[in-house]
């Protein structure tokens, strides 16, 4: 029995080693030119950015210019709608001076940096175990199911978008969303977290921001304030008494 096992075994990895290579990979791993994302197609930094290009890179010794390439890719995914094609990357490694790949390994590297297009408004559901016990897909299902679409796949009117990534720091406020809104360029960019979400809730607060609202962000509870338990806390109502040796020599 272990012999016929192994040969399924066996088999079934032959069969994975079969498929075309594409398989094994995805849109973050590798880049394909197309009419909107080559390397030909000029692109800066705005009048506006130059100046913060200017700011950023001053935090960092003139010889170190390189350290500057994360801020430098997030400055330029705001100003390009919230992702970076090939050309950004290029302007970036220009300004650093580095060769475009250590720009293309960074962005390759962080989840945070898009590199297809995603909606004005990229609505990111956290699905790291907390949020994800806490009920992440089931809100994931309702934004696709609202919005008629897929995941990473942005809306025909351009507004929206889908994604996920790991954990945002606020488990106890689970499960979250966070809205990275490009609507108003790198001058109004935002980011902001939405906490203690429904699938209903999701839904309304989508419905908002189609309609050029801003809604509240933080905890979605009404019973809780930011990340403190639901109906208010019932320990340290009081000041807490101070240690009785807090002055060793005294005691």
């Amino acid at each position: 029995m272990l012999v016929r096992l192994a040969a399924s075994r066996l088999s079934g990895i032959r069969q994975i080693f079969r498929q075309p290579s594409r398989a094994f990979s995805t849109a973050l791993n590798y880049h394909i030119d197309s009419p909107d994302n080559n390397p030909d197609l000029p692109w800066e930094f705005s009048d506006a950015n130059k100046s913060k290009v200017k700011e950023i890179l001053s935090h960092y010794p003139s010889n170190y210019k390189q350290s500057a390439v994360i801020p430098l890719l997030d400055l330029a995914q705001q100003q390009h709608g919230g992702w970076l094609p090939v050309s950004a990357m290029n302007a970036v490694a220009k300004v650093v001076e580095v060769a475009p790949i250590r720009v293309y390994e960074v962005a390759t590297f962080y989840s945070m940096f898009n590199r297809t297009k995603v909606g004005k408004y990229h609505l990111l559901v956290c699905g790291t175990t907390p949020c994800m016990i806490r009920g992440s897909r089931d809100i994931e299902g309702a934004l696709l199911k609202h919005l008629g679409v897929k995941r990473n796949e942005v809306t025909k009117d351009g507004l929206f978008s889908v994604g996920e990534m790991e954990c945002m720091g606020c488990c106890v406020n689970a499960p979250m969303i966070t809205v990275a809104d490009y609507s108003n360029g790198s001058e109004g960019y935002t980011y902001n977290y939405y906490e203690d979400v429904t699938p209903e809730k999701v839904v309304e607060i989508v419905e908002k921001l189609r309609k050029g609202e801003k809604p509240p962000r933080g905890t979605q509870n009404p019973r809780r304030i930011m990340s403190g338990p639901e109906g208010g806390n019932t320990t340290l109502l009081s000041e807490p008494k101070p240690p009785p040796c807090r002055d060793l020599d005294a005691c």
